[in-house]
């Protein structure tokens, strides 16, 4: 069984912002496989159902992006889910939008919401797919730049990664991970 947790903020004022990509590909998953994410525990939103053969769990916290671990690690111990068997997918600044990294460990970078899963589950060594958002212009700090308004162009480009997301996510349950890196790792969009 795998654990699919989509990174983001709940309120409907944050739906449409860069730091919601994981809630957004949560939201591809969910529409392609008619897995409805509307129970709610483990501090977030979840759906049960199946992907390519494979019972899965997708989850979007409700914590807030900085308290996500909480949300994870409820729900990796009440499944007795491994970190083996989690995937957590969240944005990524280091990236260019449209594009995507997959990696099987690695730290949380300056991502505080990877900060707070890394510290709930005791280990960096799990699977993360980064959708990227690029950096800010020099004039825009960081919160404003993660939370602020995008224009529709931009969206266009955004949807473009999540939708590559969601494929990797599914290419990582079909086959694996190392199948996905070769597939969806790209060198120079990194």
């Amino acid at each position: 069984m795998y654990l699919i947790v989509g990174l983001g903020n709940p309120e409907q004022e944050y739906s449409k912002t860069r730091h919601n990509m994981g809630f957004n590909v949560i939201n591809e998953i969910s529409k392609q496989y008619g897995i409805e994410v509307n129970k709610s525990k483990f501090k977030g939103l979840y759906g049960s159902g199946v992907i390519e053969g494979q019972k899965v769990i997708l989850l979007k916290p409700q914590t807030y992006m900085n308290l996500s671990g909480e949300s994870i690690i409820e729900a990796m111990n009440f499944y007795k889910i491994g970190v083996e068997e989690l995937i957590v997918i969240y944005d990524d600044i280091d990236i260019n939008p449209g594009s995507i990294r997959i990696r099987k460990s690695g730290s949380s970078g300056t991502h505080n919401g990877m900060k707070s899963v890394i510290n709930h589950i005791k280990t960096e060594d799990f699977c993360r797919v980064r959708v990227g958002i690029g950096k800010p212009a020099e004039n825009i700090d960081m919160i404003s730049y993660v939370l602020g308004y995008i224009s529709e162009e931009e969206l266009k480009e955004l949807e473009k990664g999540t939708k590559e997301a969601k494929n990797a996510v599914i290419e990582i349950i079909k086959n694996n991970v190392d199948s996905a890196m070769n597939k969806f790792n790209k060198k120079k969009d990194v």
